[in-house]
């Protein structure tokens, strides 16, 4: 019978499904970036997410983010992407906690409980302290690098993350943590774009002047590689098991 992921089982298997469906995937950030990772990860089978955002959905963001609709202005971004995902597969469990990743609130996360870590942050201190933080752990991490000012989807890539190139945010991380001698404990992969267009000048826009213009077709495409990569790895992590099994020989 056709169920929602008989599809799924089409392309990678029964076992790969059941073993995408046993993960647990924390996500930070769920703005034009974070909420199309995590829709793209509901509907590949993953039935256990954390979402992490201390942000309320507003006006700007429909242009980019999953959850941002006219009817969704000032509820909890968490809770607002919560509801969508669950009308996908309403009997995932869905944890969501309505606060900022810092220095205050990090020591609140056990990072021993998650398979998969996916950094979507803005915030350069938060972004570099997360990225310390889960690369000590066992749970893998994919990172979203700078996703603004950009048009080309062709140009987005994936790479570890001291091999980014072109990446202002990917340079400045890197930056910091040569400066200050913190460097992260193991590598990690990065989604990012070479390319950079500057912001136009516009009247009506002083309340955002720090902002930086972005496009869902950017963002959606960075959510969609992050889950990509995901999927991916647990698909080779069956592979793997198979091949470290000891073979019959007559």
């Amino acid at each position: 019978m056709e169920h929602s992921l008989s599809r799924m089982e089409l392309l990678l298997g029964t076992e790969t499904v059941q073993r995408i469906q046993s993960k647990h995937v924390i996500i930070f950030g769920i703005g034009g970036v974070g909420s199309w990772c995590a829709e793209a990860l509901m509907r590949s089978g993953i039935c256990h997410l954390t979402l992490v955002d201390s942000d309320l959905v507003n006006p700007s963001n429909i242009n980019r983010q999953l959850m941002a609709t006219t009817f969704t202005v000032g509820q909890s971004k968490v809770e607002a992407l919560r509801d969508r995902l669950l009308s996908i597969n309403p009997e995932a469990f869905i944890e969501t906690r309505h606060e900022r990743f810092d220095t205050d609130t990090a020591t609140s996360f056990d990072f021993s409980k998650f398979d998969y870590i996916i950094d979507a942050i803005d915030s350069i201190d938060c972004k570099m302290l997360l990225i310390q933080l889960a690369c000590q752990s066992k749970a893998t991490l994919f990172s979203s690098m700078g996703a603004a000012l950009k048009m080309d989807a062709t140009r987005i890539n994936v790479a570890e993350f001291w091999k980014v190139k072109g990446c202002p945010l990917g340079a400045a991380l890197r930056h910091r943590f040569r400066k200050s001698h913190l460097i992260p404990a193991r590598k990690f992969l990065c989604v990012y774009s070479e390319e950079l267009l500057r912001n136009h000048s516009v009247s009506h826009n002083n309340s955002e002047e720090s902002a930086n213009g972005s496009a869902v077709h950017i963002t959606g495409s960075f959510g969609f590689t992050l889950a990509g990569l995901v999927i991916q790895h647990i698909a080779k992590e069956e592979t793997q098991d198979k091949s470290d099994e000891p073979s019959c020989s007559s």
